[in-house]
């Protein structure tokens, strides 16, 4: 990535410090930083330390004498379940609420934590009646509701893996993810809310398992959608019978510090999908560590929300296992920000007085289509942290979210990381760093990154080139799930050095002159144009700068004159659908981009459309807007959270 490529994003001057307030009060300090660099490992086994309980301390911090694979306080023993739970309890603090849940339809429940470990110990014992133990994996294919996490708190009290999938994957996806993980056990609902509607989660379980050669012996039903569903005797169990059929008691064994925890899996655009494996003391504690101090968690006051399903990693490391480690009350809401009316998101901050709030940019900038004018309605004074997840977020996306939603005072922490990573490996600290609109910033403490060329040497900054993580970090990977050949090529093959192989995440990334790191997106969403290389983010940024524009994707098409040509899709916001012809619009935002960033940048075409295709976790499938901009036929459309989106904008263009 040429210098001169990014310069644009790096015109970005605004800066906000810390308020003094703010920082006396922090949980966290510089001594951190220090403390990391003077002594890493000492730093990680000190956090493992006053974060996780131990059954059995550890005596080793890291095992790197077989890179890739580590292994973090590996002689330890622990249990996750344990550390999520019985602990809290135990200290007094059995009556502090864990989670206020919020149904779709309004229907709601408050669970202190004494009440969800007595009812995470009966599901323990209700998995464990149906032969559940160490060693196994059971799947987990749910909406967003309490059981969902009581599944999974439940399966690693007993030691066994859980691999949750998505419950807005298709029938075909969830059984190539139990075939590969071998699942024992699936955990399901009759059906879920979405958008005012019972979708059906039950069918694509009987789907999934219709050929009859399946691992799965028996299947946990839910009962939230009050749906028909179809039946299996023998197989098929009611949840609520298990329940109340089970043992209330259930003492919580210790496991080794690398049982697995997890497998997540990813879907590659070629190929099976990727089980990532993630072990149980190295996660717990970077969870645990970064959920504290990125959003300056205080137990017994804040109240947290993240957005995500604990379908995506999101949701298993923030609102699974780190909230629940440290003792946190958080909000978990089962249905779509615009369902009964586009306030839906504000409504439920204002009702539970929600004072830190976690989301992604696609829904930030989604929210700044409809206008501020909505969220405005609404009292949201009770905010004081605001966190970004899943992709660069733009700065005026930032500024409008720090403005609107955060009163103008709220620090943003702009979280970088992965599936792969575990937990945040990049981010300000709300009350250390001064925050720079669109920056992720910095590494947390104890995470050493770095910027590379392609040919392994560190880039200077002001410059750009290859986020890698250069040393191990806890809450890393530990392989793909069944394949560590896979493993080895996919993350480790690009910086292969013998003795200190790097990871390389896939990322483009800039650092500049105060060390702080700029993500450009994957290095497959970076253009060539006449010889200059352009990140989609960057000329992404430039269109959504535009007061016109609420969002933006930008992709690269195949052109004889230039090798690739920028072609963007643009959601103009709804203040602006009438005021000016698409043609007009097109225009006015084609001179905008070439001055913000210069004529190399003009986009060839810009197309106006009312939606971009997003997958359910909010992530824009660029591929399909490249097969539209190159007049190919539209790819598999499957993972897409309304399937008609590509067809009315291939309908509109042609």
């Amino acid at each position: 990535m040429t210098s001169n490529s990014i310069d644009s994003l790096l015109h970005e001057s605004r800066r906000f410090a810390p308020s003094e307030a703010f920082s006396s009060a922090s949980e966290a300090s510089s001594e951190l930083y220090t403390s990391a660099k003077e002594d890493r490992l000492e730093f990680w086994a000190d956090k493992a330390r006053e974060y996780v309980h131990w059954h059995k301390p550890f005596t080793e911090t890291l095992d790197w004498s077989t890179p890739p694979f580590a292994k973090w306080f590996a002689d330890g023993e622990l249990n996750v379940a344990y550390n999520c739970l019985d602990r809290h309890v135990l200290a007094g603090n059995g009556d502090r609420i864990a989670i206020h849940w919020e149904g779709e339809p309004g229907d709601s429940r408050s669970i202190t934590y004494a009440e969800l470990t007595a009812e995470v110990k009966r599901a323990a014992n209700a998995m464990a009646a149906l032969g559940v133990t160490q060693g196994d994996v059971v799947a987990i294919y749910m909406p967003l509701v309490p059981e969902a996490v009581i599944a999974m708190l439940a399966t690693v009290r007993l030691g066994a893996a859980h691999s949750v999938v998505f419950g807005g994957f298709s029938a075909e996806s969830l059984r190539s993810r139990i075939d590969d993980a071998s699942a024992k056990l699936v955990v399901t609902a009759d059906g879920g809310w979405r958008k005012g509607k019972v979708f059906p989660l039950k069918a694509a379980v009987d789907a999934a398992l219709a050929n009859g050669e399946s691992s799965v012996t028996n299947v946990l039903v839910v009962k939230r959608g009050d749906n028909e569903v179809e039946w299996t005797e023998g197989r098929d169990l009611w949840w609520h019978d298990q329940i109340e059929a089970a043992e209330p008691e259930h003492e919580a064994q210790a496991f080794p510090a690398e049982n697995p925890l997890f497998v997540l899996y990813t879907s590659g655009t070629t190929g099976k999908p990727k089980g990532i494996l993630h072990t149980s003391g190295g996660y717990l504690t970077q969870a645990a560590f970064t959920h504290k101090n990125v959003f300056d968690l205080k137990p017994e006051t804040d109240v947290y929300w993240c957005t995500a399903d604990v379908g995506w990693i999101t949701g298993h490391t923030y609102v699974t296992y780190g909230p629940l480690a440290n003792g946190a009350t958080q909000v978990l809401y089962e249905g779509t920000p615009d369902t009964p009316n586009q306030g839906r998101w504000w409504e439920i901050i204002q009702k539970y007085g929600v004072s830190i709030f976690y989301t992604a940019p696609t829904a930030i900038r989604s929210f700044m289509k409809a206008g501020r004018q909505i969220p405005e309605q609404f009292d949201l004074s009770s905010i004081r942290v605001l966190g970004s997840v899943g992709e660069p977020i733009n700065p005026e996306a930032w500024i409008w979210y720090r403005d609107v939603i955060g009163g103008g005072s709220a620090p943003i922490v702009d979280t970088w990381w992965q599936t792969e990573t575990g937990a945040i490996m990049v981010s300000a600290l709300p009350g250390l760093t001064t925050l720079k609109p669109g920056s992720a910033q910095v590494p947390i403490p104890g995470i050493k990154i770095d910027i590379l060329g392609e040919d392994g040497t560190r880039v200077d900054p002001p410059n750009g080139g290859l986020l890698v993580v250069s040393e191990p970090w806890p809450s890393m990977l530990r392989g793909i799930w069944g394949d560590p050949e896979r493993f080895k090529e996919t993350y480790w093959s690009k910086f292969p050095t013998l003795d200190a192989p790097k990871y390389f995440a896939g990322d483009g990334a800039h650092v500049d002159e105060d060390g702080d790191i700029w993500l450009l997106g994957r290095v497959d969403d970076v253009m060539n144009v006449s010889g200059h290389r352009l990140s989609t983010t960057e000329i992404e940024s430039a269109l959504v700068s535009n007061p016109i524009v609420a969002e933006a994707a930008v992709v690269g098409a195949a052109d004889e004159a230039t090798g690739q040509a920028v072609v963007a899709f643009v959601i103009l916001k709804s203040n602006q659908e009438h005021a000016q012809t698409a043609a007009e619009a097109s225009a006015l935002l084609r001179q905008h981009v070439a001055k913000e960033i210069g004529a190399i940048a003009r986009p060839r075409e810009i197309f106006i459309v009312a939606e971009l295709p997003k997958t359910r976790s909010g992530k824009i499938m660029r591929r399909l807007l490249q097969d539209v901009a190159e007049g190919r036929e539209i790819g598999d459309t499957t993972t897409l959270a309304d399937t008609t989106v590509m067809q009315i904008i291939s309908d509109k263009l042609k």
